[in-house]
């Protein structure tokens, strides 16, 4: 199948089944830039309110780097992979540095957070620079189409993806008629329409072949291997970790303190923590709120149990902890799990449950 035929039946799919997102009626980089970090690991029907959010409250990428970390931290709370919004916050002064937003692969290669798909996916809904954005829609799409069994996973595998891929978008047009309405890159609506496509028509499971503009070319229809492509060499383990919270009260008070460096909560905040080792001998009515609360990450699952620790005397606790008034938890950015335990807290007469930015991710 030609380069041309390829593109001939996938807009003309695009046109009919586009999905119509904010972002995608703008050239503004820094509005794009923002919602393909927002949108990492994210879907799309969570990941659309914050970007409203951002965008109203940091209008430019001037205002973005003028916020604080623990701002911009508070704003995403929710998302999850907190090293998305601090790079994002980092990122934004380099543009600001900059004097402008990059406008070529390279250079947008270089901000903070942003990988060779991200910069492929600015590049071209942006600028319309001709360079495809493979990410996981694009390995299903076209290893199902063509047949390949390369794991996708592994250098070679990337390396072939990669070069199909940019052999299909290097002869699309400079510019096409858009779904939404005037004229948009050809780059930008092969991106977008391949993304599309495996979002919706080639689906993980259960795709909807029958109705598939490709199902007349597409080798794993042909062949029955549908539910095997693409193919992944490697599995990641997953280890599960147990962990202890205790939320301290005392005369209206309440200990926390901000993970460290290097950390996937890097820049959180918490309540005393507690793994592999038993209960502090605390002075105090300690209540169980809950145990054994499921979180699931990447690579781990932490099975957590909630502690209410009513003390008139403060603990003892390492230098980095800080006393603030339970009704400024508020203020506070802090991880998921930590949201999880705050939530309980009224179920036992206790405290009223901070709210912070929409909770919508399990991370």
């Amino acid at each position: 199948m030609t380069s041309n035929h390829f593109f001939s039946i996938l807009s003309r799919w695009f046109e009919a089944h586009a999905r119509d997102l904010p972002w995608r009626h703008t050239l503004d980089p820094y509005r794009i830039w923002l919602s393909e970090i927002i949108l990492q690991q994210t879907r799309i029907s969570q990941g659309m309110a914050y970007w409203q959010r951002f965008v109203e409250r940091w209008p430019t990428v001037e205002d973005l780097a003028n916020a604080t970390e623990d701002e911009v931290l508070k704003e995403w709370q929710g998302l999850g992979y907190y090293s998305r919004a601090r790079n994002l916050h980092y990122a934004a002064k380099q543009i600001v540095a900059l004097g402008q937003f990059p406008n070529t692969l390279g250079e947008i290669r270089q901000l903070k957070g942003v990988g060779d798909y991200t910069a492929a996916a600015i590049a071209s809904f942006a600028f319309g620079i001709k360079v495809a954005a493979v990410d996981g829609n694009f390995y299903r799409v076209l290893s199902r189409l063509y047949g390949i069994d390369t794991p996708i996973d592994t250098t070679i595998g990337k390396k072939t993806f990669a070069a199909l891929a940019e052999s299909l978008i290097k002869d699309v047009p400079d510019t096409v008629p858009s779904p939404f309405g005037g004229m948009m890159s050809g780059a930008s609506l092969f991106n977008q329409a391949v993304m599309d496509f495996g979002a919706t028509q080639c689906t993980p499971q259960s795709p909807c072949c029958e109705d598939c503009p490709f199902v007349e070319e597409c080798v794993a229809y042909r062949e029955d291997r549908i539910a095997s492509l693409p193919v992944k060499k490697g599995k990641t383990k997953v280890a599960t970790r147990h962990i202890i919270y205790i939320y301290v009260r005392c005369k209206g008070y309440t200990a926390i303190h901000r993970r460290g460096a290097g950390d996937i909560w890097q820049g959180l905040w918490e309540p005393p923590l507690f793994e592999d080792q038993s209960l502090p001998e605390w002075r105090g009515k300690l209540t169980l709120l809950a145990s054994g609360v499921k979180h699931v990450l990447t690579h781990r699952i932490l099975l957590a149990d909630f502690y209410c620790l009513e003390t008139d005397t403060r603990p003892i606790l390492p230098e980095d902890y800080i006393w603030i008034k339970e009704e400024e938890l508020k203020k506070y950015a802090v991880p998921r799990l930590v949201e999880r335990l705050f939530k309980v807290l009224p179920d036992f007469g206790l405290v009223k449950s901070p709210k912070g930015a929409n909770m919508v991710s399990p991370r």
